[in-house]
């Protein structure tokens, strides 16, 4: 009898040799879900170990793991954009435990974590992959780092994400199933959906749910039908960064990477510093932020240190960043900034605030 593994690899061959069309839209459909599904019993087997990677806690006010082959820069950027003097080899393998440190950035806090390099094959386990992996899921954002002369490692990397549930720079499909006792699949839209109805039951199937209400609200494929029923897909923003361009010939080499991979990237040199600035513009960009600078009553408003919150932030989470029981003597806000209409207006605990924002809490 074949091992999951191996049936797993005869999917994914049947899956790449056949041509996808409207013919072979329900047979593919079918594959992946019962590829996803096997993936899933693989994982939950606990293959693969070995790396220490239990016990990361995360701080400061965002977390960004640092995913790459071994060998190509992570400890060296590290070093760079924080204070950690994380050990550095010409050889692989050199990062045998996980390794945090902290970049300060516009104010923020930002933990970066490198990981030991992964390797093709660690959604299975290979190389402590699964333990790798699930570090990452954790995670706030995701720095890929690929080497400029192997551009063929980006390609396996978020191959390697994808099959572990990971989801890049993607949202939550919106889907709602709601399993019943009876009465067969009904499926709700108000979309006019390319995928056959016949499929998602099919899907469904595969899981052994034959009674459910689902409500699709967005245009959908059969990965995204399968990501709903799973359930455990993490949505991660990421960025690409091209490593060692210091080792290209020219300018031409660079655009010909742009070339292959058809999506942005961030090139630098970890050793030379090369767009480090940029990297963490970006970084800091990506997740999110915008700075709050408080006014107590009757005094200045502290422009050395912001409150680092999330972009789309109200006062009364501004409330709980400073303490969590600001907001049981709350009587109002004054803010003055690009959120208000003039400066120092009042406003309630359900105000958006935006980035440069100077707030001043009033409580009884």
């Amino acid at each position: 009898m074949p091992t999951i593994e191996e049936r797993i690899r005869e999917i994914e061959e049947e899956i790449r040799k056949t041509p996808y069309n409207k013919k072979t839209q329900h047979h593919i459909g079918r594959l992946k879900a019962k590829l996803a599904r096997l993936r899933e019993e693989l994982i939950s087997r606990g293959c693969g170990g070995g790396a220490r990677t239990e016990g990361i806690r995360k701080f400061g006010d965002a977390s960004v793991a640092l995913v790459g082959f071994p060998s190509v820069g992570k400890s060296t950027l590290l070093n760079k954009l924080t204070n950690v003097k994380s050990k550095i080899a010409e050889y692989e393998f050199t990062t045998l435990s996980v390794i945090p440190g902290m970049m300060k950035y516009n104010g923020a806090d930002i933990q970066l974590i490198d990981l030991p390099g992964i390797i093709e094959g660690a959604s299975i386990g290979r190389g402590r992959g699964k333990e790798i992996l699930s570090v990452i899921r954790n995670m706030d954002l995701i720095l890929i780092i690929v080497d400029a002369l192997r551009i063929e490692q980006l390609g396996i990397i978020e191959d390697e994400l994808y099959k572990i549930g990971i989801r890049l720079n993607q949202r939550r499909p919106d889907i709602k199933i709601e399993r019943k006792h009876s009465g067969g699949i009904h499926i709700i839209s108000n979309k006019n959906l390319k995928i056959k109805k016949e499929l998602i039951k099919e899907i469904l199937n595969e899981y052994k749910i034959h009674s459910a209400d689902v409500t699709i609200h967005e245009e959908v494929d059969e990965e995204k039908i399968i990501d709903a029923i799973v359930g455990n897909r993490v949505y991660i923003p990421s960025i690409i960064v091209i490593n060692k361009i210091d080792l290209l010939d020219d300018l031409n080499s660079l655009n010909s990477i742009g070339e292959k991979i058809k999506r942005e990237f961030i090139p630098i040199s970890a050793k030379n510093g090369t767009n480090l600035d940029v990297l963490k513009d970006e970084i800091f960009r990506r997740l999110g932020f915008i700075r709050i600078y408080m006014k107590p009553p009757g005094k200045e408003a502290d422009m050395e240190e912001p409150l680092i919150m999330k972009s789309g932030s109200r006062i009364i989470d501004v409330c709980d960043k400073i303490h969590q029981d600001i907001k049981k003597g709350f009587r109002y806000a004054r803010v003055w900034g690009n959120s208000v209409r003039f400066d120092g207006q009042i406003v309630g605990l359900e105000h958006e605030v935006k980035d440069g924002d100077i707030v001043t809490i009033i409580t009884r």
